[in-house]
């Protein structure tokens, strides 16, 4: 990319916030075996090593499926599979250490690469592996004993957050070590979502080989709760997938607050979804008590009850029944148990490719935390799928407020005509707007 163009310093700068957003964030990333051998990982290697630099605190999880079905294969040994898991006798585990001993080094060796002219060049990052995953036999189920096949008994987290802190990236395999010495084969999103949980990890970023996560229609879905993954769970469908969105949902309902997954085929997937507004693959939140909803005709007198306040003190322009009513399909509201305890309305441009901000209020009691950024997410996510690139609030009080959510102060002339025409001049209210391309 020529760093003379405007275009790039641009996006240079806009990506500022992202880059100070995560900086000091705990992240775990989970690659699965066939991500690992695909080309385009030495690309993800130099991504990790730029999420290093800008001061993301990373373990990086790797799986070996396809390499532990090579070395059985190549040694002849009889797959075993029950239930859809692997059954690891004493001679399959030694597959098993082969296969996760050498894509170790492997990693290893691509994380420490510094060759001039490279995107590692200078990095000096360094790896720690060891013995953080303590685990425990799946034992005997069913009648069948699944032998050397474990799972996460408990996650080192201070050995892990000590090198952290040091400045490592940490590197953990698909193996675990009992107390009592024995080596036991571990599933991959079991190391991972327990990792993220334990270590109360900022964010949780998987791969697929597809953009992202698909629903039942075949598109790509760019951000959903973890209640929309959980509808998109069969167990007749492909088993990986299972696995990968079981995972995203574990880990969403014990404290990770985002997951994301991306295409591991992608050489741009992981960055544009970090540093990037509209990201390149899904965004997975954790489900809130508190449920944003578009507005229906139920929601009139909570909406009322909720904005009338603010109407007396003349904070907001004052919104009949009736018109709330003929207008109650242009509101988001944020609910606790259903109550009303915010709202906002998006009123459409269409031929400017602009929307109006308008009447956002939260209950007094409410105010602290996040909700009016949740909220107002909401509605510029609705803005976007309707096309809209601009969008606009009039405001007398409130204008600090929206600037720290990213809106610029500008003039009538930045209104569409249609509005421009409807301008109260005796309010004499401010005019924010912001950007959403």
């Amino acid at each position: 990319m020529d760093n003379s163009n405007p275009n790039y310093v641009k996006w240079f700068r806009n990506a500022a916030p992202y880059i100070n957003a995560h900086r000091g964030k705990t992240v775990v990333l989970m690659f699965c075996g066939d991500a690992v051998r695909h080309p385009n990982f030495a690309n993800i290697i130099h991504d990790i090593a730029l999420m290093h630099s800008l001061g993301m605190k990373l373990v990086v999880v790797h799986g070996a499926r396809p390499q532990i079905e090579e070395r059985i294969v190549q040694r002849g040994i009889e797959r075993k599979i029950a239930n859809s898991v692997r059954i690891t006798d004493a001679e399959t585990l030694v597959a098993v250490k082969d296969a996760i001993g050498s894509l170790r080094l492997h990693i290893e060796a691509l994380l420490t690469m510094g060759l001039v002219n490279s995107p590692m060049h200078g990095s000096q990052i360094r790896v720690s592996t060891g013995n953080f995953i303590i685990a425990k036999p799946v034992g005997v189920k069913d009648g069948i004993d699944f032998k050397y096949t474990g799972s996460v008994r408990r996650v080192d987290t201070h050995g892990i957050n000590t090198q952290l802190d040091f400045g490592s990236i940490v590197l953990l395999s698909p193996i675990g070590y009992s107390t009592t010495g024995e080596v036991f084969n571990l599933a991959l999103e079991d190391v991972a979502t327990q990792t993220a949980i334990a270590l109360n990890a900022d964010k949780l970023i998987t791969f697929s080989k597809d953009d992202g996560i698909i629903d039942l229609q075949g598109e790509l879905i760019r951000s959903c709760s973890v209640r929309t993954i959980k509808t998109l769970l069969d167990d007749q469908g492909d088993h990986i997938r299972q696995l990968l969105l079981r995972a995203i949902i574990k880990a969403g309902e014990n404290g990770v607050e985002r997951c994301h997954c991306v295409n591991y085929q992608s050489d741009t997937a992981l960055l544009q979804e970090l540093f990037t507004p509209d990201g390149a693959g899904t965004l997975i939140a954790k489900d809130h008590r508190e449920q944003i909803a578009t507005a229906t005709i139920d929601d009139v007198v909570g909406i009322l009850e909720l904005i009338q306040p603010l109407e007396a003190e003349g904070i907001l322009v004052k919104r009949s029944r009736e018109l709330l009513e003929l207008e109650i399909n242009r509101f988001i509201v944020l609910k606790k148990e259903e109550m009303i305890i915010a709202c906002a309305a998006l009123y459409l441009y269409p031929q400017e490719k602009s929307a109006e901000l308008a009447c956002v209020v939260i209950h007094p009691d409410y105010r602290k935390g996040n909700r009016g950024q949740r909220l107002i997410n909401a509605v510029f996510q609705l803005a976007k799928e309707q096309s809209i690139e601009n969008v606009f609030v009039l405001t007398t009080v409130s204008g600090m407020w929206f600037q720290e959510q990213g809106f610029i102060e500008s003039t009538i002339d930045a209104l569409p005509e249609g509005k421009k025409q409807l301008y109260n001049y005796q309010r004499n209210s401010k005019i924010l707007v912001k950007s959403i391309k």
